[in-house]
């Protein structure tokens, strides 16, 4: 069983940043991706970046030049630096996690969630 944990969400001012961290435990022989997710009230969730095992990112349009995801292979974590945060920003940001277990079973996993609130 792979959980995820996350970690770093709070209130923040306008232009203000913040960073994200999520880990993941359990029986984990690789992770393939790891991206961040994010659901406003009332609205879907939604991609907002990514990034494979070696490395590739994509970010969703909104959040191009202000958010960085980022992670750490060797301790299967990930994490998202926020910049330049704006009021439409806020949200609950999911981790997720897709890769092969030790037995060799495929997984995809969600975290808890964190909230993110900018105030204007």
């Amino acid at each position: 069983q792979v959980q995820l944990v996350e970690s770093g969400g709070g209130l923040v001012q306008a232009g203000g940043s913040l960073r994200l961290s999520c880990s993941a435990s359990g029986s984990i022989l690789s992770i393939n991706v790891m991206g961040w997710y994010r659901q406003a009230p009332g609205k879907q969730r939604e991609l907002v970046a990514g990034i494979t095992s070696g490395g590739m990112t994509n970010y969703a349009d909104s959040v191009k030049g202000r958010f960085t995801i980022f992670r750490d292979n060797v301790k299967n974590a990930v994490f998202l630096q926020m910049n330049s945060l704006k009021p439409e920003d806020t949200a609950v940001y999911y981790c997720n996690a897709n890769g092969v277990t030790r037995g060799h079973q495929y997984f995809g996993v969600w975290g808890q969630g964190t909230l993110v609130t900018v105030s204007s």
